[in-house]
Protein backbone atom coordinates (compact mmCIF):
# COMPACT_ATOMS: atom_id res chain seq x y z
CA UNK A 1 0.00 0.00 0.00
CA UNK A 2 1.28 3.20 -0.88
CA UNK A 3 0.55 5.97 1.68
CA UNK A 4 -1.30 9.11 -0.30
CA UNK A 5 -1.93 11.37 2.91
CA UNK A 6 -0.80 11.44 6.69
CA UNK A 7 -1.70 13.99 9.40
CA UNK A 8 -0.39 13.80 12.79
CA UNK A 9 -3.62 14.26 15.40
CA UNK A 10 -3.06 15.95 18.80
CA UNK A 11 -5.53 14.26 21.01
CA UNK A 12 -7.87 16.41 23.03
CA UNK A 13 -10.44 15.05 25.46
CA UNK A 14 -13.26 13.37 25.23
CA UNK A 15 -15.39 15.83 26.80
CA UNK A 16 -13.41 19.11 24.81
CA UNK A 17 -16.93 21.05 23.68
CA UNK A 18 -15.20 22.95 20.58
CA UNK A 19 -16.28 22.16 17.04
CA UNK A 20 -12.93 23.25 15.05
CA UNK A 21 -10.42 20.53 15.29
CA UNK A 22 -8.30 22.23 12.33
CA UNK A 23 -5.30 23.28 14.87
CA UNK A 24 -4.95 20.40 15.85
CA UNK A 25 -4.49 18.31 12.47
CA UNK A 26 -1.42 18.63 10.95
CA UNK A 27 -0.13 17.49 7.45
CA UNK A 28 2.65 15.33 7.10
CA UNK A 29 4.65 13.84 4.36
CA UNK A 30 3.44 10.52 4.29
CA UNK A 31 7.02 9.24 2.93
CA UNK A 32 9.29 11.28 5.34
CA UNK A 33 9.94 10.05 9.17
CA UNK A 34 7.14 11.18 11.73
CA UNK A 35 7.30 8.69 14.63
CA UNK A 36 10.04 8.86 17.65
CA UNK A 37 12.18 5.88 17.95
CA UNK A 38 10.95 5.60 21.56
CA UNK A 39 7.03 4.98 20.05
CA UNK A 40 4.98 2.69 22.24
CA UNK A 41 3.35 1.68 18.89
CA UNK A 42 6.11 0.40 17.18
CA UNK A 43 8.60 -0.60 19.83
CA UNK A 44 5.78 -2.67 22.15
CA UNK A 45 2.39 -2.98 19.47
CA UNK A 46 1.35 -0.67 22.23
CA UNK A 47 -2.02 0.75 20.29
CA UNK A 48 -5.15 0.48 18.70
CA UNK A 49 -6.53 0.86 15.10
CA UNK A 50 -9.18 1.42 12.80
CA UNK A 51 -9.18 0.92 8.74
CA UNK A 52 -12.16 2.59 7.46
CA UNK A 53 -13.04 2.32 3.51
CA UNK A 54 -13.54 4.55 1.45
CA UNK A 55 -15.74 4.59 -1.99
CA UNK A 56 -15.03 7.63 -4.33
CA UNK A 57 -14.23 9.93 -1.36
CA UNK A 58 -17.24 8.93 1.08
CA UNK A 59 -15.80 6.95 4.35
CA UNK A 60 -17.92 3.98 4.87
CA UNK A 61 -19.25 3.56 8.62
CA UNK A 62 -17.60 6.38 10.16
CA UNK A 63 -19.50 6.37 13.70
CA UNK A 64 -19.07 2.45 14.10
CA UNK A 65 -15.72 2.66 13.44
CA UNK A 66 -15.40 5.44 15.57
CA UNK A 67 -17.47 3.49 18.56
CA UNK A 68 -15.26 0.53 18.12
CA UNK A 69 -12.62 2.79 18.26
CA UNK A 70 -13.30 4.05 21.53
CA UNK A 71 -14.63 0.15 22.89
CA UNK A 72 -10.73 -0.70 22.29
CA UNK A 73 -9.39 2.37 23.87
CA UNK A 74 -11.26 1.34 26.84
CA UNK A 75 -10.21 -1.95 27.02
CA UNK A 76 -6.47 -1.14 26.71
CA UNK A 77 -6.83 2.01 29.63
CA UNK A 78 -6.25 4.70 26.97
CA UNK A 79 -7.28 7.88 27.07
CA UNK A 80 -11.07 7.88 25.67
CA UNK A 81 -10.74 9.52 22.12
CA UNK A 82 -12.80 12.81 21.06
CA UNK A 83 -14.85 11.25 18.33
CA UNK A 84 -15.65 14.61 17.08
CA UNK A 85 -12.15 15.32 16.53
CA UNK A 86 -11.69 11.67 15.04
CA UNK A 87 -14.20 12.43 12.45
CA UNK A 88 -12.97 15.42 11.38
CA UNK A 89 -9.69 13.93 11.02
CA UNK A 90 -11.28 11.24 8.92
CA UNK A 91 -13.28 14.04 6.62
CA UNK A 92 -9.88 15.73 6.24
CA UNK A 93 -8.39 12.77 4.48
CA UNK A 94 -11.42 11.56 2.86
CA UNK A 95 -10.79 14.91 1.04
CA UNK A 96 -7.28 13.29 -0.44
CA UNK A 97 -8.62 10.10 -1.43
CA UNK A 98 -8.97 9.51 -5.50
CA UNK A 99 -12.06 8.27 -7.34
CA UNK A 100 -12.62 4.45 -6.82
CA UNK A 101 -11.84 2.91 -3.35
CA UNK A 102 -9.00 3.83 -0.84
CA UNK A 103 -8.65 3.16 3.03
CA UNK A 104 -8.11 5.73 5.77
CA UNK A 105 -6.68 4.16 8.89
CA UNK A 106 -6.97 5.32 12.33
CA UNK A 107 -3.89 5.30 14.98
CA UNK A 108 -3.78 5.61 18.35
CA UNK A 109 -0.72 4.38 20.81
CA UNK A 110 -0.13 5.20 24.48
CA UNK A 111 2.87 7.49 23.45
CA UNK A 112 6.21 7.58 23.43
CA UNK A 113 8.52 5.36 26.35
CA UNK A 114 10.02 8.00 27.91
CA UNK A 115 6.93 9.93 29.02
CA UNK A 116 4.39 7.39 28.98
CA UNK A 117 4.29 8.22 32.35
CA UNK A 118 0.86 9.91 32.45
CA UNK A 119 2.54 13.46 32.06
CA UNK A 120 1.85 13.51 28.38
CA UNK A 121 -1.14 12.22 26.26
CA UNK A 122 -1.01 9.34 23.97
CA UNK A 123 0.29 10.02 19.90
CA UNK A 124 -2.03 9.92 17.41
CA UNK A 125 -2.49 10.18 13.01
CA UNK A 126 -4.24 9.36 10.27
CA UNK A 127 -3.15 8.02 6.99
CA UNK A 128 -4.93 7.31 3.61
CA UNK A 129 -4.26 5.26 0.38
CA UNK A 130 -5.79 3.31 -2.72
CA UNK A 131 -7.12 0.28 -1.82
CA UNK A 132 -5.84 -2.87 -3.58
CA UNK A 133 -8.10 -4.40 -6.23
CA UNK A 134 -10.30 -6.49 -4.15
CA UNK A 135 -12.40 -7.62 -7.02
CA UNK A 136 -11.00 -11.35 -7.67
CA UNK A 137 -12.12 -12.03 -3.94
CA UNK A 138 -15.23 -10.86 -4.17
CA UNK A 139 -16.62 -12.34 -7.33
CA UNK A 140 -14.61 -15.61 -7.69
CA UNK A 141 -14.29 -16.29 -3.79
CA UNK A 142 -11.85 -17.45 -1.71
CA UNK A 143 -10.29 -20.99 -0.17
CA UNK A 144 -10.39 -21.13 3.87
CA UNK A 145 -8.81 -23.17 6.81
CA UNK A 146 -9.47 -23.02 9.66
CA UNK A 147 -6.83 -22.06 12.41
CA UNK A 148 -6.98 -22.94 16.31
CA UNK A 149 -6.65 -19.95 18.11
CA UNK A 150 -5.19 -21.57 21.28
CA UNK A 151 -7.63 -20.47 23.75
CA UNK A 152 -10.85 -21.54 24.87
CA UNK A 153 -14.18 -19.81 24.54
CA UNK A 154 -13.84 -18.33 28.18
CA UNK A 155 -10.74 -16.96 27.67
CA UNK A 156 -11.72 -12.98 26.80
CA UNK A 157 -13.99 -13.38 30.24
CA UNK A 158 -11.68 -15.10 32.61
CA UNK A 159 -8.68 -13.12 31.57
CA UNK A 160 -9.54 -9.40 30.38
CA UNK A 161 -6.01 -8.40 29.66
CA UNK A 162 -5.69 -9.89 26.84
CA UNK A 163 -7.29 -7.72 25.25
CA UNK A 164 -9.06 -10.12 23.27
CA UNK A 165 -12.13 -7.73 22.08
CA UNK A 166 -9.85 -4.72 21.35
CA UNK A 167 -8.53 -3.58 17.89
CA UNK A 168 -4.62 -3.46 18.75
CA UNK A 169 -1.63 -2.95 16.84
CA UNK A 170 -0.08 -6.34 17.85
CA UNK A 171 -1.36 -7.97 15.11
CA UNK A 172 1.79 -10.56 14.85
CA UNK A 173 -0.49 -13.75 15.27
CA UNK A 174 -3.11 -12.27 12.76
CA UNK A 175 -0.06 -12.03 10.14
CA UNK A 176 0.98 -15.29 11.20
CA UNK A 177 -2.06 -16.93 10.74
CA UNK A 178 -2.84 -16.03 6.95
CA UNK A 179 1.06 -16.39 6.36
CA UNK A 180 -0.24 -20.18 7.72
CA UNK A 181 -3.21 -20.03 5.54
CA UNK A 182 -1.17 -19.18 2.43
CA UNK A 183 1.16 -22.37 3.54
CA UNK A 184 -1.79 -24.49 3.37
CA UNK A 185 -2.65 -23.18 -0.19
CA UNK A 186 -5.33 -21.27 1.04
CA UNK A 187 -6.39 -17.17 1.31
CA UNK A 188 -7.12 -16.59 4.86
CA UNK A 189 -8.01 -18.25 8.29
CA UNK A 190 -10.83 -18.89 10.32
CA UNK A 191 -9.75 -18.76 13.81
CA UNK A 192 -11.30 -21.64 16.54
CA UNK A 193 -11.43 -21.87 20.16
CA UNK A 194 -9.57 -24.85 21.72
CA UNK A 195 -13.05 -25.98 22.81
CA UNK A 196 -14.68 -25.93 19.41
CA UNK A 197 -16.25 -22.46 17.98
CA UNK A 198 -15.81 -20.43 15.62
CA UNK A 199 -14.53 -16.86 16.11
CA UNK A 200 -13.27 -14.59 12.98
CA UNK A 201 -11.05 -14.59 10.68
CA UNK A 202 -7.35 -12.51 11.43
CA UNK A 203 -8.97 -9.32 9.61
CA UNK A 204 -12.97 -10.39 9.07
CA UNK A 205 -15.94 -11.32 10.30
CA UNK A 206 -17.31 -14.68 9.91
CA UNK A 207 -20.93 -14.51 8.05
CA UNK A 208 -22.56 -18.33 7.68
CA UNK A 209 -25.68 -18.57 6.07
CA UNK A 210 -28.71 -21.40 6.94
CA UNK A 211 -31.59 -21.73 4.99
CA UNK A 212 -32.81 -18.48 4.87
CA UNK A 213 -31.21 -17.13 8.65
CA UNK A 214 -27.69 -15.38 8.18
CA UNK A 215 -25.36 -16.16 11.58
CA UNK A 216 -22.50 -14.95 12.86
CA UNK A 217 -20.85 -15.51 15.94
CA UNK A 218 -21.67 -13.58 18.84
CA UNK A 219 -19.38 -10.63 19.68
CA UNK A 220 -17.84 -11.32 23.07
CA UNK A 221 -15.26 -14.25 23.93
CA UNK A 222 -12.63 -12.04 21.75
CA UNK A 223 -14.37 -10.90 18.63
CA UNK A 224 -14.53 -7.85 17.28
CA UNK A 225 -17.73 -6.77 16.52
CA UNK A 226 -17.55 -6.24 12.72
CA UNK A 227 -18.62 -2.65 11.03
CA UNK A 228 -19.03 -4.49 7.73
CA UNK A 229 -20.98 -7.12 9.29
CA UNK A 230 -23.53 -5.03 11.29
CA UNK A 231 -24.53 -3.24 7.64
CA UNK A 232 -24.72 -6.81 5.86
CA UNK A 233 -27.35 -8.03 8.95
CA UNK A 234 -29.27 -4.64 8.44
CA UNK A 235 -29.14 -4.48 4.21
CA UNK A 236 -30.52 -8.58 4.67
CA UNK A 237 -32.96 -7.20 7.44
CA UNK A 238 -34.43 -4.39 5.12
CA UNK A 239 -34.51 -7.05 2.38
CA UNK A 240 -36.23 -9.85 4.12
CA UNK A 241 -33.95 -11.53 5.70
CA UNK A 242 -33.68 -13.40 9.24
CA UNK A 243 -29.94 -12.69 11.06
CA UNK A 244 -28.74 -13.96 14.50
CA UNK A 245 -25.78 -14.32 16.57
CA UNK A 246 -25.09 -17.30 18.18
CA UNK A 247 -22.08 -20.01 20.02
CA UNK A 248 -21.55 -21.34 16.25
CA UNK A 249 -20.02 -25.09 16.79
CA UNK A 250 -16.58 -25.11 14.43
CA UNK A 251 -18.72 -28.45 12.99
CA UNK A 252 -21.39 -26.18 11.57
CA UNK A 253 -18.84 -24.21 9.30
CA UNK A 254 -18.63 -27.60 7.01
CA UNK A 255 -22.40 -27.75 6.62
CA UNK A 256 -23.54 -24.09 6.16
CA UNK A 257 -25.45 -23.24 2.59
CA UNK A 258 -23.29 -20.31 1.80
CA UNK A 259 -20.37 -18.46 4.10
CA UNK A 260 -18.65 -15.05 3.71
CA UNK A 261 -15.81 -13.16 5.29
CA UNK A 262 -16.78 -9.71 5.70
CA UNK A 263 -14.45 -6.53 6.17
CA UNK A 264 -13.89 -2.56 5.52
CA UNK A 265 -11.57 -3.05 2.57
CA UNK A 266 -12.74 -6.14 1.27
CA UNK A 267 -15.83 -6.22 1.61
CA UNK A 268 -17.98 -9.51 1.10
CA UNK A 269 -15.39 -12.31 -0.41
CA UNK A 270 -17.91 -15.82 -0.21
CA UNK A 271 -16.06 -18.92 0.67
CA UNK A 272 -15.86 -21.42 -2.01
CA UNK A 273 -13.66 -24.33 -0.14
CA UNK A 274 -13.34 -24.46 3.76
CA UNK A 275 -10.10 -26.57 4.85
CA UNK A 276 -10.36 -28.94 1.51
CA UNK A 277 -13.98 -28.91 1.35
CA UNK A 278 -16.19 -27.14 -1.26
CA UNK A 279 -18.94 -24.48 -0.27
CA UNK A 280 -22.31 -23.47 -2.15
CA UNK A 281 -21.45 -20.16 -3.53
CA UNK A 282 -25.04 -17.35 -3.78
CA UNK A 283 -23.30 -15.50 -6.70
CA UNK A 284 -26.19 -13.38 -7.18
CA UNK A 285 -26.63 -12.79 -3.43
CA UNK A 286 -22.81 -11.97 -3.21
CA UNK A 287 -23.07 -9.84 -6.01
CA UNK A 288 -25.97 -7.65 -4.31
CA UNK A 289 -24.48 -7.56 -1.30
CA UNK A 290 -21.39 -6.34 -2.71
CA UNK A 291 -23.31 -3.29 -4.56
CA UNK A 292 -24.77 -2.23 -1.63
CA UNK A 293 -21.78 -2.26 0.42
CA UNK A 294 -20.19 -0.14 -2.34
CA UNK A 295 -23.16 2.56 -1.98
CA UNK A 296 -22.19 5.41 0.37
CA UNK A 297 -23.30 4.01 3.96
CA UNK A 298 -22.68 5.80 7.21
Amino acid sequence: MTWRFALIVAPVPADDPRTDFADTLAVIDPDAPALSVGELSTQRGDGIFETIGVVDGHPQEVQAHLERLAHSARLCDLPAPNLAQWRAAVERAAVECPAGESAIKLILSRGVERVATGLEGPTAWVTAAPAADMSVARTEGIKVVTLDRGLDSGAATRAPWLLLGAKTLSYAVNMAALREAHRRDAHDAIFVTSDGYVLEAPTASVILRRGDTFITPEPNGGILHGTTQLSVFDWLEENGHSTGYEHVPAAALGTADAMWLVSSVRLAAPVTLLDGRELPVDRELTAAMNAYLLSPRD
